[in-house]
Protein backbone atom coordinates (compact mmCIF):
# COMPACT_ATOMS: atom_id res chain seq x y z
CA UNK A 1 0.00 0.00 0.00
CA UNK A 2 1.18 3.54 -0.95
CA UNK A 3 1.87 6.23 1.30
CA UNK A 4 -0.31 8.32 -0.58
CA UNK A 5 -3.51 5.98 -0.06
CA UNK A 6 -2.57 5.33 3.52
CA UNK A 7 -2.74 8.68 4.58
CA UNK A 8 -6.15 8.89 3.16
CA UNK A 9 -7.16 6.01 5.04
CA UNK A 10 -6.11 7.23 7.84
CA UNK A 11 -7.23 10.88 7.77
CA UNK A 12 -10.60 9.29 6.52
CA UNK A 13 -11.07 7.25 9.42
CA UNK A 14 -10.24 9.95 11.36
CA UNK A 15 -12.21 12.49 10.08
CA UNK A 16 -15.28 9.83 10.37
CA UNK A 17 -14.60 9.25 13.76
CA UNK A 18 -15.11 12.82 14.65
CA UNK A 19 -18.07 13.06 12.79
CA UNK A 20 -19.64 9.82 14.81
CA UNK A 21 -18.78 12.08 18.00
CA UNK A 22 -20.78 15.57 16.65
CA UNK A 23 -23.79 13.05 15.20
CA UNK A 24 -24.16 11.75 19.05
CA UNK A 25 -23.47 15.31 20.43
CA UNK A 26 -25.54 17.31 17.75
CA UNK A 27 -28.51 14.99 17.46
CA UNK A 28 -28.64 12.72 20.47
CA UNK A 29 -27.73 15.71 23.41
CA UNK A 30 -28.73 19.03 21.24
CA UNK A 31 -31.13 18.50 19.08
CA UNK A 32 -33.00 15.33 20.27
CA UNK A 33 -35.28 14.03 17.99
CA UNK A 34 -37.55 15.22 16.47
CA UNK A 35 -36.11 19.41 17.44
CA UNK A 36 -33.36 19.23 14.43
CA UNK A 37 -36.08 19.41 12.18
CA UNK A 38 -38.24 22.09 13.89
CA UNK A 39 -35.26 24.24 14.22
CA UNK A 40 -34.00 23.03 11.38
CA UNK A 41 -30.42 22.46 11.60
CA UNK A 42 -29.90 19.12 9.47
CA UNK A 43 -29.29 21.14 6.42
CA UNK A 44 -26.37 22.85 7.88
CA UNK A 45 -24.97 19.55 9.88
CA UNK A 46 -25.03 17.93 6.32
CA UNK A 47 -22.41 20.59 4.82
CA UNK A 48 -20.92 20.68 8.03
CA UNK A 49 -20.17 17.04 7.19
CA UNK A 50 -19.47 17.32 4.16
CA UNK A 51 -16.73 19.52 4.41
CA UNK A 52 -15.08 16.75 7.64
CA UNK A 53 -15.22 13.67 5.89
CA UNK A 54 -15.21 14.10 2.45
CA UNK A 55 -14.02 17.02 1.46
CA UNK A 56 -10.46 17.28 3.65
CA UNK A 57 -9.75 13.77 3.06
CA UNK A 58 -10.25 14.27 -0.91
CA UNK A 59 -8.02 17.38 -0.87
CA UNK A 60 -5.39 15.75 1.47
CA UNK A 61 -5.05 13.16 -1.43
CA UNK A 62 -4.84 15.42 -4.46
CA UNK A 63 -1.79 17.35 -3.25
CA UNK A 64 -0.04 13.77 -1.26
CA UNK A 65 2.54 13.34 -3.84
CA UNK A 66 5.83 11.29 -2.48
CA UNK A 67 8.99 13.56 -2.34
CA UNK A 68 6.86 16.70 -2.69
CA UNK A 69 9.23 19.63 -0.77
CA UNK A 70 5.87 21.62 0.83
CA UNK A 71 4.23 18.26 1.48
CA UNK A 72 4.11 18.82 5.30
CA UNK A 73 2.92 22.02 4.79
CA UNK A 74 0.38 21.43 2.15
CA UNK A 75 -1.11 18.69 4.45
CA UNK A 76 -1.26 21.02 7.51
CA UNK A 77 -2.79 23.73 5.70
CA UNK A 78 -5.34 21.47 5.02
CA UNK A 79 -5.89 20.23 8.09
CA UNK A 80 -6.01 23.49 9.80
CA UNK A 81 -8.80 24.19 7.40
CA UNK A 82 -10.50 21.45 8.27
CA UNK A 83 -10.42 21.82 11.70
CA UNK A 84 -11.28 25.65 11.48
CA UNK A 85 -14.29 24.65 9.81
CA UNK A 86 -15.52 22.04 11.95
CA UNK A 87 -14.92 24.16 15.13
CA UNK A 88 -17.15 27.27 13.91
CA UNK A 89 -19.60 24.77 12.87
CA UNK A 90 -19.62 23.21 15.80
CA UNK A 91 -19.98 27.14 17.62
CA UNK A 92 -22.94 27.57 15.14
CA UNK A 93 -24.95 24.89 15.49
CA UNK A 94 -24.53 24.83 19.56
CA UNK A 95 -25.37 28.53 19.18
CA UNK A 96 -28.80 27.88 17.27
CA UNK A 97 -29.33 24.75 19.73
CA UNK A 98 -32.87 24.52 21.32
CA UNK A 99 -32.17 25.27 25.33
CA UNK A 100 -35.57 25.79 26.52
CA UNK A 101 -39.11 24.81 25.72
CA UNK A 102 -41.65 27.65 27.15
CA UNK A 103 -44.91 27.42 28.06
CA UNK A 104 -46.21 30.60 27.06
CA UNK A 105 -50.21 31.17 27.66
CA UNK A 106 -51.64 28.49 24.69
CA UNK A 107 -48.10 26.85 23.35
CA UNK A 108 -44.79 25.88 23.73
CA UNK A 109 -42.23 27.72 22.49
CA UNK A 110 -38.55 26.69 21.30
CA UNK A 111 -36.23 29.26 22.36
CA UNK A 112 -32.99 29.14 21.19
CA UNK A 113 -29.28 29.45 22.71
CA UNK A 114 -28.90 32.74 20.36
CA UNK A 115 -32.23 34.07 21.14
CA UNK A 116 -32.31 34.37 25.00
CA UNK A 117 -32.26 37.71 26.15
CA UNK A 118 -30.19 38.15 29.16
CA UNK A 119 -29.99 41.67 30.22
CA UNK A 120 -32.38 41.05 33.24
CA UNK A 121 -30.94 37.67 33.55
CA UNK A 122 -29.65 38.11 37.21
CA UNK A 123 -32.94 38.46 38.40
CA UNK A 124 -33.93 34.98 37.11
CA UNK A 125 -34.41 31.91 39.51
CA UNK A 126 -30.70 30.58 40.12
CA UNK A 127 -31.95 27.27 37.91
CA UNK A 128 -32.58 29.85 34.60
CA UNK A 129 -29.79 31.89 34.94
CA UNK A 130 -27.96 29.05 32.67
CA UNK A 131 -28.52 26.55 30.40
CA UNK A 132 -28.19 22.86 30.57
CA UNK A 133 -25.36 21.64 28.11
CA UNK A 134 -27.33 18.02 28.20
CA UNK A 135 -30.04 19.07 25.87
CA UNK A 136 -33.54 22.08 26.08
CA UNK A 137 -35.12 21.95 29.53
CA UNK A 138 -38.91 22.74 30.12
CA UNK A 139 -40.34 26.37 31.87
CA UNK A 140 -43.02 27.81 31.43
CA UNK A 141 -43.61 32.07 31.50
CA UNK A 142 -45.01 34.04 34.79
CA UNK A 143 -47.80 36.36 33.38
CA UNK A 144 -47.80 39.85 34.95
CA UNK A 145 -50.92 41.04 36.59
CA UNK A 146 -50.53 44.51 36.33
CA UNK A 147 -51.86 46.18 33.64
CA UNK A 148 -48.96 48.99 32.82
CA UNK A 149 -46.13 45.73 32.73
CA UNK A 150 -48.54 43.83 30.39
CA UNK A 151 -48.25 46.93 28.31
CA UNK A 152 -44.50 46.96 28.58
CA UNK A 153 -44.27 43.02 27.60
CA UNK A 154 -46.52 43.43 24.43
CA UNK A 155 -44.23 47.10 23.60
CA UNK A 156 -41.05 44.97 23.91
CA UNK A 157 -42.45 42.08 21.45
CA UNK A 158 -44.18 44.07 18.37
CA UNK A 159 -41.59 46.84 19.25
CA UNK A 160 -37.97 45.56 20.27
CA UNK A 161 -38.69 41.88 18.86
CA UNK A 162 -38.52 40.18 22.31
CA UNK A 163 -40.67 38.01 23.57
CA UNK A 164 -41.26 36.96 27.00
CA UNK A 165 -39.96 33.33 26.25
CA UNK A 166 -37.03 34.88 25.56
CA UNK A 167 -36.40 36.51 29.20
CA UNK A 168 -35.37 33.98 31.57
CA UNK A 169 -36.39 36.22 34.78
CA UNK A 170 -39.92 35.52 33.76
CA UNK A 171 -39.49 31.98 33.49
CA UNK A 172 -41.30 29.40 36.86
CA UNK A 173 -41.07 25.93 36.93
CA UNK A 174 -43.10 24.06 34.28
CA UNK A 175 -45.37 22.66 37.06
CA UNK A 176 -46.41 26.14 37.95
CA UNK A 177 -48.57 26.02 35.09
CA UNK A 178 -50.49 23.18 35.58
CA UNK A 179 -53.84 24.68 35.75
CA UNK A 180 -53.12 26.72 32.29
CA UNK A 181 -51.81 23.51 30.63
CA UNK A 182 -55.18 21.76 31.20
CA UNK A 183 -56.97 24.37 30.42
CA UNK A 184 -55.47 24.86 27.34
CA UNK A 185 -54.61 21.45 26.29
CA UNK A 186 -56.49 20.31 22.83
CA UNK A 187 -58.15 16.82 22.05
CA UNK A 188 -56.18 14.01 20.23
CA UNK A 189 -58.98 14.11 17.79
CA UNK A 190 -58.45 17.44 16.50
CA UNK A 191 -55.15 16.86 15.11
CA UNK A 192 -56.66 14.58 12.77
CA UNK A 193 -57.70 18.26 11.27
CA UNK A 194 -54.27 18.95 9.90
CA UNK A 195 -52.34 15.38 9.49
CA UNK A 196 -53.65 12.20 8.31
CA UNK A 197 -55.95 10.08 10.21
CA UNK A 198 -53.19 7.59 9.27
CA UNK A 199 -50.24 9.58 10.62
CA UNK A 200 -52.06 10.57 13.63
CA UNK A 201 -53.33 7.03 14.45
CA UNK A 202 -49.25 5.73 13.88
CA UNK A 203 -48.12 8.65 16.18
CA UNK A 204 -50.71 7.87 19.11
CA UNK A 205 -50.61 4.45 19.18
CA UNK A 206 -46.49 5.15 20.56
CA UNK A 207 -47.64 7.20 23.09
CA UNK A 208 -51.00 5.85 25.28
CA UNK A 209 -50.62 7.53 28.18
CA UNK A 210 -50.57 10.61 25.66
CA UNK A 211 -54.90 12.62 26.21
CA UNK A 212 -54.05 15.46 24.88
CA UNK A 213 -51.08 18.09 22.99
CA UNK A 214 -50.45 21.56 22.58
CA UNK A 215 -48.98 23.28 19.59
CA UNK A 216 -44.86 23.74 19.63
CA UNK A 217 -43.69 27.20 17.84
CA UNK A 218 -40.23 26.49 15.84
CA UNK A 219 -38.49 28.61 13.64
CA UNK A 220 -38.16 26.09 11.18
CA UNK A 221 -41.38 23.29 11.17
CA UNK A 222 -44.17 23.49 13.88
CA UNK A 223 -44.84 20.50 15.84
CA UNK A 224 -46.87 19.15 18.80
CA UNK A 225 -46.46 18.48 22.30
CA UNK A 226 -48.32 15.20 23.69
CA UNK A 227 -49.23 15.83 27.59
CA UNK A 228 -51.34 13.88 29.55
CA UNK A 229 -54.34 16.75 30.74
CA UNK A 230 -54.60 15.20 34.31
CA UNK A 231 -51.13 15.27 35.56
CA UNK A 232 -50.31 18.62 32.95
CA UNK A 233 -46.89 16.00 32.43
CA UNK A 234 -45.15 16.20 29.07
CA UNK A 235 -45.30 12.83 27.12
CA UNK A 236 -43.01 13.29 23.67
CA UNK A 237 -42.92 16.13 21.07
CA UNK A 238 -43.56 14.64 17.47
CA UNK A 239 -43.46 15.56 13.98
CA UNK A 240 -47.05 16.53 14.05
CA UNK A 241 -48.84 19.37 12.42
CA UNK A 242 -50.54 22.05 15.35
CA UNK A 243 -52.24 23.81 12.45
CA UNK A 244 -52.24 24.58 8.92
Amino acid sequence: MSKRLKFFIGHLSISFLIALVVVGVVFFIWYPSPLAKAVGVTHIFLMLMIIDVIVGPILGWLVYKEGKKTLRIDLTIIILIQFFALSYGIYAIQQGRPVWLVFNVDQFDVVRNNEIYNKNVKQAEARFQGVSLLGPQFAAIKLSGNSEKKQQDMFDEIINGISLSQRPERYVELTQAKNQIQQRALPLVELQQYNSKADVEKTLAKYTKADAWLPLKANAVDMVVLVNKESASIIKIVDLRPWK
